[in-house]
């Protein structure tokens, strides 16, 4: 099928109240096993790719695999730069076969961050590119105790409505709690998730989940039996996740739970397969076990079927 647009798929899950998955990928294996997942669950994805990846991978090697991939999948692939900052970054992308590019101002002041997602959106959508903008910052909640500092940190409904109307976005990663990495909060989960219906009834388009992996115990307590120094690592729940979807979220970013999976199936061969030589034989459980947590992801968030 190739490579399409984000803004295709988002566009029907936001008319179908699912999510898709977007996934981080930094080598082959881990874009063998998510759009592997794809195609067994029958489902649209996104794989995305950060500005350090491609630092890591290389942009046309990343690309190249992504969309060598994607040829054959015979579902939706779109291939989405992750937290675009850097100018020169994101038109390269553009140009080297990207369908879809985030810019990410959110750490800029308001109009800031509509002045430049203004211009990724001219140049982006003359390509046929989707663009995905944040208005907001990621920390998780209950690092701020006082309300009124909280929210700055937040989403706000009106500013979103004033964002999306000024820059014509295709999608809008929005804060609500959330937090980048495993250690995602000190004791329990707080989001605000009441803020994604009062967002989406604002904006209408797809909103995007940033920071929403969930550090499942099972992952952790495999690596941790094989040596990783994982303690405190505390993500998002599933039930929370369902919620936000059903609120108006389109697009759910995952990453840290795929990079616990591969360590901990690495960890746990290197352990038990001492007289391993072969780098394929600790990689190709890794990969299964990073595409089991891709397939699930998709199971929950309503996408597998939907190809």
């Amino acid at each position: 099928m190739g490579l399409v647009p984000s803004k295709s798929v988002l566009d029907a899950a936001n008319e179908g109240r699912y999510a898709i998955g977007a996934f981080n990928v930094n080598n082959l294996e881990f874009a063998k096993a998510v759009i592997g997942a794809a195609v067994e669950e029958r489902s649209p994805i996104i794989v995305q790719v950060s500005e350090s990846a491609i630092a890591y991978a290389g942009m046309k090697q990343i690309t190249g695999i992504v969309a060598g991939l994607a040829g054959g999948a015979g579902v939706p692939v779109a291939l989405h730069l992750d937290h675009g900052r850097n100018w020169a970054t994101i038109v390269q992308c553009i140009a080297n076969g990207f369908t879809s590019v985030m810019i990410d101002g959110s750490h800029l002041p308001f109009d800031e961050n509509v002045a430049i997602t203004q211009k990724v959106v001219e140049v982006a959508h003359a390509a046929g590119v989707s663009v995905e903008a944040e208005l907001g910052k990621l920390a998780g909640i209950e690092d701020y105790v006082v309300v009124d500092e909280r929210d700055a940190f937040l989403t706000d409904p009106d500013e979103a409505l004033a964002f999306v109307e000024k820059t014509g976005v295709d999608a809008l990663a929005v804060a609500i709690g959330t937090s980048h990495g495993p250690r995602k909060f000190k004791g329990e989960p707080v989001l605000a998730i009441d803020l994604v219906s009062k967002i989406k009834e604002k904006v209408g388009i797809p909103l995007v989940l940033h920071g929403a992996s969930g550090v499942p115990a099972e992952i952790m307590e495999l690596g941790e039996r094989f040596g990783a120094a994982w303690g405190g690592s505390k993500g998002i729940p599933d039930s929370s996740i369902v919620d936000a979807i059903s609120r108006g979220i389109n697009k759910v970013n995952i990453d840290t739970d795929m990079r616990l999976a591969f360590i901990a199936s690495v960890r746990e061969a290197l352990w038990t397969r001492p007289e391993v030589t072969d780098p394929r034989d600790l990689l190709k459980p890794a990969t299964a076990k990073v595409k089991s947590v891709a397939a699930g992801k998709m199971r929950l968030f309503g996408s597998a079927g939907r190809a």
